[in-house]
């Protein structure tokens, strides 16, 4: 896209667990998530997050920036559509993106 900045992923590292955005199976058995500065009843293995990072002229590197949940919806163009249509994200019983089903999941 012609971008000039450097995209990481955080593939293979434990960077979505120390942010607590990844869970391991342990914390789902015991189904409270510490996610978004509180703990919540889930059971699922990720949610979404961004993190934003600086890095000064000597190389160290400054965490500057998180956001979980509803603070990221602008990022996520879905949410925006959704937000528009005259049933919204359908976020039933307090579940995050309850909305969402993989395409082979959708009744008939």
């Amino acid at each position: 896209m012609g971008w000039k900045f450097k995209w990481v992923s955080s593939f293979g590292a434990d960077f979505n667990f120390d942010f607590n955005v990844s869970f391991t199976p342990d914390q789902i058995k015991r189904g409270l998530l510490p996610y978004n500065y509180g703990t919540w009843k889930m059971k699922i293995d990720e949610l979404q997050g961004v993190s934003a990072f600086y890095r000064d002229k000597n190389g160290d590197i400054y965490h500057t920036y998180s956001s979980y949940a509803r603070g990221i919806d602008l990022m996520n163009t879905t949410y925006n559509f959704l937000d528009l249509t005259p049933l919204g994200r359908q976020e039933e019983d307090g579940r995050i993106q309850a909305w969402i089903r993989h395409h082979d999941k959708y009744s008939a």
